[in-house]
């Protein structure tokens, strides 16, 4: 009976502090500035229950990446159109992007966090391997494998959390960003070969 209790209160304590860490993420301009400590204290945990949690903030953040991209993720494997199977490629690839420029826009801190993370390179961290391999797999239908996998890169360099920062403190706002993934999109599409659009 014990060890039932403090599972129920281990898990309690996780999504407590990842609570804490989504409000604070939300809130900072500069993503370095979300402590673990800082996560523990909103938490009303300790900072070692952090750590006993996540390992360090790259686990942290990892987790709470997942966390917030769980109904995207469904949405692209399970869903009902514009993002779920079934759906054709050139309307599926576009519902992607737009969802994943959403995703950096509305949750910048978190995202460029994620990004700066782990390794130094944010092609290393499991999320970008996701996207890669959902979006290198849509566009294989229109490219061939081997083009495709280099594809879904640039595209994805498009919706880089650095990139969206840097446009949009010159002045870019999110419907310019949209018309500019929206036109990429198209090009890339409009040059496969064969008729798997």
């Amino acid at each position: 009976m014990a060890a039932r209790k403090e599972r129920a209160d281990s898990v309690r304590n996780r999504a407590a502090l990842l609570a804490a860490a989504a409000r604070l993420f939300k809130d900072a301009d500069d993503p370095d500035s979300v402590k673990m400590a800082d996560i523990a204290q909103a938490a009303g945990a300790g900072k070692g229950t952090v750590f006993r949690h996540f390992s360090d903030r790259i686990g942290l953040i990892g987790a709470l990446v997942v966390e917030e991209t769980q109904q995207l993720r469904e949405q692209v494997t399970d869903g009902p159109p514009p993002l779920g199977p079934g759906t054709p490629v050139a309307e599926r690839v576009p519902a992607l992007m737009a969802a994943l420029l959403d995703l950096k826009l509305n949750q910048r801190a978190l995202m460029l966090a994620l990004e700066r993370a782990g390794a130094g390179s944010p092609y290393l961290n499991p999320a970008y391997g996701l996207w890669h391999s959902e979006v290198a797999g849509m566009l294989s239908a229109v490219h061939g494998r081997e083009d495709a996998d280099y594809l879904a890169h640039a595209l994805l360099a498009a919706v880089r959390s650095d990139l969206v920062e840097h446009l949009t403190s010159q002045g870019a706002g999110p419907a310019q960003l949209h018309a500019g993934l929206r036109t990429l999109c198209a090009s890339v599409l409009a040059h496969g070969a064969g008729s798997g659009v």
